[in-house]
């Protein structure tokens, strides 16, 4: 967990993809913070066992679905009658050359990524705008700008996702609302499934040497979705070591 010392106490946060890995360690940072956080996931049990997410409010779901994304919002209103930032970070994998991707594959990978990002964004947004204020902020990846063998279906996604932050900032503005987006390279379980030699191949390619850890996606985040970012929208930070100059 981040130990950058920002508060955000008395804010409400939901953040999708809640139960592990990069969302884990920004609905932890959040909650740390002072925070009422609603941490949504698909995996109740995980929700359920998360360290740092004691304080949360958990709801499981799939956020491809509207029905997730009202329950997420009404959850937030329930427990502190606001909503003050989304964090959009839920996602999956399936991989494979776009001759072998199915039907299902390129669907439901769209469906998580930018359909959740769709349907969350649009159900925050009429409590924002009655508050006049709100933050947004989505996840999306150095494989929706440049590509990568074996994830068609992930790049476009992640593409749509920067496609999906612009548009909804310049909507959006108008309201006191803002839309970012980072574009994170950290070790998650997404990057432990990459073969130890192509791991290792990609690793020379980072500028700093490393993969971060996802606890250090925080700092930007909350810089993202705090008063001090007021002035800051339809960015989409770079949180990769340099991988992508």
């Amino acid at each position: 967990m981040s130990n950058i010392r920002w508060d955000f106490t008395g804010r409400s946060v939901i953040v999708t993809g809640a139960a592990q890995g990069i969302g884990l360690e920004i609905a932890s940072f959040f909650s740390s913070a002072g925070a009422a956080v609603v941490a949504v996931d698909l995996d109740e049990a995980a929700l359920a066992e998360a360290a740092g997410l004691s304080d949360a409010t958990p709801v499981a779901g799939d956020v491809s679905t509207t029905e997730t994304a009202e329950r997420a919002v009404a959850a937030a209103l329930a427990a502190s009658g606001r909503i003050d930032v989304l964090v959009n970070n839920a996602g999956v994998l399936r991989d494979g050359v776009v001759w072998k991707l199915s039907d299902a594959d390129w669907e439901q990978v769209l469906a998580v990524h930018t359909g959740g990002t769709f349907r969350m964004t649009r159900a925050c947004v009429p409590t924002f705008r009655e508050q006049g204020a709100g933050r947004i902020v989505n996840v999306t990846s150095y494989t929706g700008l440049h590509g990568n063998v074996g994830q068609a279906n992930y790049a476009a996604a992640k593409a749509g996702i920067i496609g999906l932050t612009k548009t909804v900032a310049k909507e959006v503005g108008r309201f006191g609302v803002t839309v970012n987006a980072i574009s994170p390279n950290a070790s998650t379980r997404m990057v432990a499934s990459i073969p130890e030699d192509k791991l290792a191949e990609l690793t020379r390619q980072i500028p700093l040497g490393r993969f971060a850890e996802p606890s250090e996606m925080c700092a930007t985040v909350a810089f993202l979705a705090s008063d001090e970012a007021a002035y800051v929208t339809g960015v989409v930070l770079p949180v990769d070591g340099g991988l992508s100059m």
